[in-house]
């Protein structure tokens, strides 16, 4: 058996398989098909500061090879997470880091300042994809100016490993990467879903109620693996690679690119045991390969 263990920043992960937000609930939604101490991280759905009750319903919808979301982040605010949620997960042996979201960057630095506070939660993913308010809606991660306000405001208040989550929906993303490089974040996460929309033509109307939604699944892999490859090579810190993750061969794909981690989201809904077999099948690729660590892979992509 190779070592699977990665770092991601000064986080220590068993092995490079984390779940993404949004997909797999807090965990325990799965704790009857997968063994959750053999995962190398688990990240909860999105968390704000407040409650929040989501988009109008229809808010997903099947697309070919992937699907549509518009879910609007519904969870019930940080300090339920606190009181509530934390105490069940706490003593689960793997990693579980929060996502967190906000509409300012005051909401982002509460709620992570709240959960700096929890001693079993090493880390927090910022989904900076988040429409900014106080900018007329505009996305936090779509400019480097507000992606690095975001990121300093909560590095100032958060001591643990903080991974920041880039939006696709960007001209350049090597740039907004360099900007939360510069302003203390400890890896980066990418990519988030892109932005698409589905029609009902029989009707002649949108199929979300939101019109547009975020596109995940298989279609969008390719985009994510330019994605990952391309900032691999302008940032030094290390790169959790997702979008269309579906089986172990494309998770050593994102690895081969610079990924030092990855993560398996929409897959999720179709097999809910897939995460566990990504681990087992990036081991047997490993074995099959001689070799000794998966680290050895990290970048590993030979373009000449």
């Amino acid at each position: 058996m190779a070592d699977l263990k990665v770092n991601i920043g000064g986080l220590l992960l068993k092995n490079p398989v984390m779940t993404a937000s949004g997909t797999f609930g807090y965990g325990e939604e799965f704790a009857d098909f997968v063994d959750l101490s053999r995962l190398g991280g688990v990240i909860v759905k999105g968390t704000t500061l407040h409650h929040r009750e989501g988009n109008p319903y229809p808010r997903m919808a099947e697309t070919p090879s992937g699907m549509l979301n518009a879910v609007g982040l519904q969870n019930k605010g940080v300090n339920y997470f606190i009181e509530n949620i934390y105490p069940r997960i706490k003593d689960i042996d793997t990693h579980f880091l929060v996502n967190v979201s906000g509409s300012s960057i005051e909401d982002y630095a509460v709620t992570a300042e709240k959960i700096a506070a929890l001693d079993k939660i090493p880390g927090i993913e910022l989904n900076i994809s988040c429409p900014n308010v106080k900018e007329g809606g505009m996305a936090f991660g779509t400019s480097c100016q507000s992606a690095a306000s975001v990121v300093k405001a909560v590095r100032a208040v958060y001591p643990k490993t903080l991974i920041v989550k880039l939006s696709p929906n960007v001209t350049d993303i090597t740039e907004i990467a360099r900007a939360v490089e510069a302003e203390g974040a400890d890896a980066v996460s990418l990519i988030n879903t892109l932005l698409g929309m589905a029609i009902d033509s029989n009707r002649r109307r949108p199929v979300l109620s939101t019109i547009t939604g975020g596109l995940s699944g298989a279609c969008v892999k390719p985009i994510a693996l330019r994605m990952v490859w391309q900032t691999y090579h302008v940032v030094k810190i290390p790169i959790v690679g997702l979008g269309g993750i579906m089986n172990a061969t494309d998770a050593i794909e994102f690895i081969l690119a610079g990924a030092s981690a990855i993560e398996v989201g929409t897959a999720n809904f179709i097999d809910p045991q897939i995460t566990e077999k990504i681990a087992d099948g990036i081991d047997e690729y490993l074995d099959r390969n001689n070799i000794a660590s998966v680290k050895e892979l990290i970048g590993g992509l030979v373009c000449n």
